[in-house]
């Protein structure tokens, strides 16, 4: 156990910074994962069919391609297109892009969760049907789908790790653990650590998400 303390107590401020960056990673990702998703998923409940049919594509596209390759278009594919995007903004972008469309999924769920009468009194109401969505069926949804949406951070936090580590992108905590390893040979103490690390964001991820789920669960 003496390998594993000093593995940690001398790399510690690494271990700490990789911390930083995948808490980083996963935060930008997931605000862009719930703004684009939730778009999506208002086009996906649209009566319009032009409109179901652009949400449709966005999520089979981004859901049935494989994160890391959407990685590689986003590092290196639009950069060689000529668009110079750092590589923070692209991992970040497309972990965001590809989570949003599980998120879309979700939420639509959650819209259909939400009783028919209530889209139909406001409706006759006057509002108009993005004003429903806005204003009654989406502040409902997303309380539904709490759950699902915790399991999606989970998930995030998790796939962080090919941005960062697999591509180099940026020093995240896997990335670091593989550069400490590196430097003494000690690959079991050294990943034990970063296991530790996304252990601590996921159970985190966790309470955080079960303390909302019973603060905003709907009393039917």
């Amino acid at each position: 156990m003496g390998d594993f303390w000093e593995v940690l107590v001398r790399y510690l401020p690494d271990f700490a910074s990789g911390f930083f960056v995948t808490c980083q990673l996963v935060a930008v990702s997931f605000l862009i994962a719930m703004g684009v998703g939730t778009l999506v998923a208002a086009l996906r409940v649209q009566p319009l069919r032009g409109l179901k049919l652009v949400g449709g594509i966005y999520v089979e596209i981004f859901r049935n391609v494989p994160l890391l390759v959407l990685v590689i278009i986003f590092a290196a594919g639009l950069r060689r297109a000529g668009f110079d995007i750092p590589p923070f903004a692209a991992g970040t972008a497309a972990l965001g892009l590809y989570t949003a469309a599980y998120v879309a999924e979700s939420i639509r769920s959650g819209v259909f969760a939400v009783g028919q009468g209530q889209i139909e009194a406001s409706l006759s109401l006057g509002f108009t049907y993005p004003q429903t969505l806005r204003r009654i069926v989406l502040p409902q949804a997303l309380r539904t789908v709490i759950p699902p949406l915790g399991n999606l951070i989970i998930a995030m936090i998790k796939n962080s790790a090919v941005i960062g580590a697999t591509l180099s992108l940026a020093q995240d905590l896997l990335k670091e653990a593989r550069l400490i390893n590196n430097k003494t040979n000690l690959t079991n103490e050294s990943f034990f650590w970063a296991a530790v690390g996304y252990l601590l964001l996921t159970v985190t991820a966790t309470i955080i998400v079960r303390r909302l789920e019973t603060k905003l669960a709907i009393r039917r």
